[in-house]
Formats: C-alpha cells, structure tokens, sequence
C-alpha cells in the first residue's frame, strides 16, 4: 500500500502535467471517503474520447444537416497511478462503484433531455456515457503516460 505522502506526490506531479503540459483547465483533486485514493478531473483542451456508437450518430447527423458538428471537450476523470504500483481488478471497480460517470462541473444533463430524434448523438455527453478514467501512470522520472480504462465492455473503435 502507497504512504499518503506518495499518494500526494503523484497527484501532484499529475495535476501539474495536465495543467502545464496539456493545458488543461479546472483541474481538481477529488476526494471521497469511498476511494482508495484521490481522484483528477479536469478539462482538457479537446475532446479526448468518442464512442465508437456516438461516432456513428454524428456522422448520421452531420450529413443530415449538411455540415461539421463541433466535439467540444467534456470533463474527465484521471487516476494517478505509479508504474511500480500492482492494481487489481478489484481495485479498479472500486474506483468505477465510487464514482459517477461525468465528474462534478462537467455535465448539461438538462440540454439531454431535451434531445430530439435528430440530436441523438448529444445523449453520449449524458445518459448514455459510461464511466471511464484517464489512468496516468507515473514514472520515476516523473514522465506520466496516459491510458483509458472503461468501466465494462466498449466496443471498438472503427479507423
């Protein structure tokens, strides 16, 4: 098990990689007693992540009305790991059961509800997203790599 204070080294070096490398922007640390440690969550500077059923419906709905929808960036959750650190998946669905699927700050639930037949794809930003996080792991030389992990099954992605 992580000390505390390595805990909070690796939130830190994680915060200050997405704010001053990736430029991201209202970059929190969460705590909640149900984790095993704290979270991230943040805006990046773009959107990091499409589902592959959500990349079909903009794309129905971009020809339908004849031009580009823009993919603003949604607020995302991120893990802060240490390489040297063994999860289980136990550990995993822990953080997942403790969790919602849009941190806090980051949802339009009001605008989903008010989705029509030919919005569909805006019910991704809401109902229809499933948890994931942006797992980032640490290295000893601070270097931090990021890598999705989902909540369940997700379809691939088509290229």
């Amino acid at each position: 098990m992580a000390s505390l204070d390595h805990i909070e080294a690796l939130t830190k070096v994680v915060l200050n990689n997405l704010e001053y490398q990736h430029d991201w922007t209202r970059v929190q640390q969460h705590i909640q007693h149900t984790l095993p440690r704290p979270l991230i969550y943040g805006l990046p500077p773009k959107r990091l992540y499409v589902h592959p059923d959500e990349q079909i419906d903009i794309i129905k709905a971009e020809k339908e009305c004849g031009e580009s929808i823009p993919q603003e960036p949604e607020v995302e959750w991120v893990l802060p790991l240490h390489l040297s650190e063994k999860w289980s998946p136990a550990q995993f669905a822990a953080v997942f059961d403790a969790i919602e699927a849009i941190p806090p700050g980051g949802g339009d639930l009001d605008a989903a509800d008010e989705v029509g037949e030919e919005e569909q794809w805006r019910l991704w930003r809401g109902p229809k997203r499933g948890k994931r996080i942006l797992l980032a792991t640490v290295q000893d030389d601070s270097t931090v790599t990021y890598y999705w992990i989902f909540d369940g099954l997700v379809k691939p992605r088509q290229n």
